[in-house]
This record gives C-alpha cells, structure tokens and sequence, in this order.
C-alpha cells in the first residue's frame, strides 16, 4: 500500500491510500472533492472506498460529489450529521477493504467530537482530530476524561505504527511541548528536523508513535515525573491522577 498526503484547504491532509498493482485507491477523510478529482485524474486511480472519522465540515464536504461521481463505498461511525455512509462502524468493528488486501479495525476515540473513530491496519493509523504529531485534538464535545482513554487505546498500539492524522500542526504543537519544558532536549531536536522538512515544502507526517513518547506531552500524562512536572509548573494538585494532568495541560494548549 501507498499513501500520499493530498493537501487541502489550509493544513488538511487527505490520505490517499493506493494499491499500486491494480491502481485502486481509498480516500480518508475528504474535506473537499476538486483536489481528490485532480489527483486520480492525475495517477490515474480509481476511487473505490471513502474512510470517515467524524462529521466535520472539513473532514466531510467532499463526501457527497464524490460517491455521486465515482460510485464508490463510504465507511464511517454511526452519525446522522454525515450523509453518505454505506458501512456504519462501532469501536472493535473490523473489516477488509478487497481492493487493497487489507483489514482494518476501529477504535471509538470520543474526545475531540462524540462520534469519532480512527481506522488502524497493521502498521498504519489514520486517527483524524484524535492523535496529532505532538498533540492531540481539541475537546469540542467530549471530555477530558473521555480524550486521555481515547488516546491510551492508541498509546497502546505496536510502537512502529505510522500515524497518519489529518492536518499539519506539529510545528505548533512541538512549540506548545517546549514551553511545558518536560524532556525538551528531545523536544528541541524535534523542532530543528520538523522546521527543515516543512522549509522543503514537506509534510511532518507520518509520524511513529515511538517518538511521539519522547515528545507528545499528552502521551505523558500517566508518567509520575511528567505529573509532579505539570503539578509545580502550574501550581496544581494533580499528583497520582493522569486524568488531571491531562486537563490541565489540554487547558494551557487552549491558550497557547
């Protein structure tokens, strides 16, 4: 399997999954259809199957002109804000995708919104707003405590899993993790390579969820230093308790 990062609006990326034997391609998570339309025409592909990991407008709004003009399947959690979903998926829910020989399995990662699901095939994640490159998503419906358990099922992923999530704020994100000061030597030579890639117009993804323990602070949330850490630093009681220390520190990423 290939898979290409198809930008979009400002710092989307839509994965384009490829079979290059057979030219077929799997799309997740298109925001927009002209920038999809314009790479098949120019790889020559054929659209089969369409991946979604939660209703917004970013992740969805090419939806619709794409399975009307390529007839293809869509996959997606039970939501009846997106129109267009063939195969309703639930957390452990598992199945192949024929034309790039390939199972997926689905974990429910409520946090950022309610519905959200990630889709992970041996060796690959594509988790949306759950996981990013050094952070993770917003709360915008779930809760603190809803986001920490969706991102533990991740954590606990082999640790060479590829992570595929879909906008391009790891530069930001490595920023916000060097100002909480907790293993920044790691932190820092991160920041050096992600500015040279992104300075050769190249993507920071994917990443590796190995490294993201060095860097992601909101993988850290468990570990006893990074809690008494986040506890001194911001002068709060969250000692012995990774759930609090994970709102406190989704709470300063708000206000960075």
């Amino acid at each position: 399997m290939k898979i290409i990062a198809i930008p979009a609006f400002s710092d989307n990326y839509i994965w384009a999954l490829i079979n290059p034997d057979n030219q077929k391609l799997v799309v997740v998570d298109p925001g927009e259809s002209d920038a999809v339309k314009a790479f098949i025409t120019q790889h020559k592909l054929e659209l089969c199957a369409i991946l979604i990991t939660h209703h917004h407008y970013d992740h969805t709004g090419g939806v619709a002109d794409l399975k009307t003009q390529f007839n293809c399947r869509v996959y997606g959690p039970n939501n009846p804000k997106i129109s267009g979903i063939d195969h309703y998926l639930q957390d452990q829910d598992t199945f192949k995708i024929a034309e790039l020989d390939k199972e997926f399995t689905i974990f429910s990662t409520p946090g950022h919104t309610l519905d959200h699901i990630c889709y992970y095939s041996l060796g690959y994640l594509f988790c949306g707003d759950t996981l990013f490159s050094a952070g993770c998503g917003r709360l915008f419906e779930g809760t603190s405590k809803q986001m920490y358990h969706s991102l533990a099922k991740l954590q606990a992923l082999p640790k060479d899993t590829k992570i595929y999530c879909a906008h391009e704020y790891t530069l930001d994100n490595l920023r916000f993790a060097a100002s909480i000061g907790f293993n920044k030597n790691a932190v820092l030579q991160k920041i050096a390579k992600i500015e040279g890639q992104l300075a050769c117009k190249q993507a920071s993804l994917p990443s590796i969820l190995a490294d993201e323990h060095q860097y992601n602070v909101f993988l850290m949330c468990n570990n006893p230093d990074f809690q008494d850490h986040i506890a001194h630093k911001f002068q709060k009681n969250c000692q012995n308790d990774p759930i609090a220390t994970f709102t406190i520190v989704r709470q300063m990423k708000d206000q960075f």
